[in-house]
């Protein structure tokens, strides 16, 4: 029991951070249809830009609260997102939005590479030790137990997603969102500016995947230029898993991924009589993927229109 509830609170900040990442999917595809598969990478940039501030706060500020040093470096890492997936957006998918699908999907898996290579030379490759700037000491939970930097994520993921809802439900912005999302041409003729619309939810999506980034690497304690990748590919596969273009589906499906990864690592030796270990936990995703698609093509909570962000 104490086995199985560890591993629950492991899926739950597992699921939290997917869910983070899988609003970034979700909203973009909502709104003009494309899969950006850069968005990972932007997750990488983040927490890399983050180490860096960190390390040169730390040396700037040897007495600071390490509290402070991890919001400063945060709001720097967010700033940083935001503008490279501005940039990203208006420079390399903006010029595509009318053209065949096929193409802005290759932009997006070339501009992924191209993320990948400029990180490697500017941090070079190897593996960054993430520093720890909150206690380690872990709380016991009914013979279970949580980290506080475990706790900081499951409260930065449920306030992000309680402003993201609100954002979307209750605010000016939010309904261009939804009008755009529903017909571009439309919404224009009403006065909402699409291109607006468009950079503006690039920018939610990338401070979500900073942040994602940033608990991430304060999770694991490390950071790489390919940390983007498996993350924002399993984050793919929970909005998928969800159903791409719903908001309430990302969270559902990243908190249920997260979920099944964490619960079927603990149990995998099990079910195979030993033959497969914790290890090859990352086939959970895609075999739930696939039976999802097979028989759910639109996902848990498919697609709905108003919910599209």
């Amino acid at each position: 029991m104490d086995i199985l509830l560890q591993q629950i609170i492991n899926g739950l900040v597992l699921g939290s951070m997917y869910a983070l990442i899988a609003l970034g999917y979700t909203m973009v595809y909502g709104i003009i249809q494309l899969i950006n598969f850069a968005h990972g990478e932007v997750l990488m940039i983040g927490a890399l830009t983050s180490w860096s501030c960190i390390g040169m706060m730390q040396a700037a500020m040897p007495g600071a609260p390490g509290w402070l040093i991890l919001l400063l470096a945060t709001l720097i890492a967010c700033v940083v997102a935001a503008a490279l997936n501005y940039t990203i957006e208006k420079v390399a998918y903006r010029p595509l939005r009318n053209s065949p699908r096929l193409a802005p999907l290759i932009t997006a898996i070339g501009m992924s590479i191209l993320l990948q290579t400029l990180a490697m030379i500017i941090w070079k490759p190897n593996y960054k030790p993430y520093p720890t700037l909150l206690a380690s000491t872990p709380y016991e939970i009914g013979g279970a137990f949580i980290t506080p930097t475990q706790i900081l994520i499951l409260g930065v993921t449920a306030v992000s997603l309680a402003s993201l809802m609100y954002l979307v439900n209750h605010t000016n912005l939010g309904r261009a969102m939804r009008a755009t999302a529903e017909n571009p041409r439309v919404a224009a003729l009403m006065g909402v500016k699409p291109d607006m619309v468009i950079s503006a939810t690039f920018i939610i999506g990338a401070i979500l995947a900073a942040v994602a980034g940033i608990m991430y690497a304060s999770n694991y304690g490390t950071a790489q230029h390919t940390m983007g990748f498996l993350p924002g590919l399993k984050a793919f596969t929970a909005a998928v898993f969800g159903g791409i273009g719903n908001l309430a589906g990302a969270v559902v499906g990243g908190i249920l991924l997260g979920l099944i990864e964490a619960i079927g690592s603990g149990y995998i030796g099990t079910l195979t009589g030993g033959l497969l270990g914790s290890h090859y936990t990352d086939i959970f995703a895609f075999i739930v993927l696939i039976i999802i698609l097979t028989l759910r093509p639109s996902g848990l909570l498919g697609e709905r229109v108003a919910d599209r962000a």
